[in-house]
């Protein structure tokens, strides 16, 4: 698959998709980076209409009342650990910060992602021979 051949992702909490199990729904949950270090909480998952995978983390952080927050999206190739009230992701909080700025006027979605996966060091979803990590479908997920 071609980068510009890239599935259409989408917010869940707007593609008509649902989370079968409540208790399995990751959004609303605090992230943290691999040394605990909260970087803010799972504010909606994109997913990949064609495939039904989830592929980025939209992470919410800072504001007050929602103002002012900031989005952060990260694969879920960085997710190490879930439980019930956290998500662990296996980057650094600065990785977090500096990863690429989304602004959909400004760069194509495949633009975007191919920047982003190189920045986490991760090959991107679409690539030949990429490996699903274990976060992609939750059990009870889409």
């Amino acid at each position: 698959m071609e980068s510009d051949d890239i599935p259409v992702l989408k917010r869940l909490s707007e593609s008509g998709q649902t989370i079968i199990a409540s208790d399995e729904d990751v959004r609303g949950r605090k992230v943290t980076d691999r040394s605990d270090n909260e970087l803010g909480k799972v504010g909606d998952l994109l997913v990949d209409d064609e495939e039904r995978r989830v592929r980025f983390l939209l992470v919410e952080h800072g504001g007050f009342l929602g103002i002012g927050e900031k989005e952060s999206y990260i694969p879920v190739d960085a997710v190490a650990d879930v439980t019930e009230d956290r998500v662990r992701v296996d980057r650094t909080r600065d990785q977090v910060v500096e990863a690429p700025a989304y602004d959909p006027e400004v760069v194509k979605d495949s633009e975007f992602y191919d920047r982003l996966y190189q920045h986490y060091g991760y090959a991107p979803f679409w690539g030949v021979g990429y490996v699903y990590p274990p976060f992609t479908r939750l059990p009870g997920q889409l």
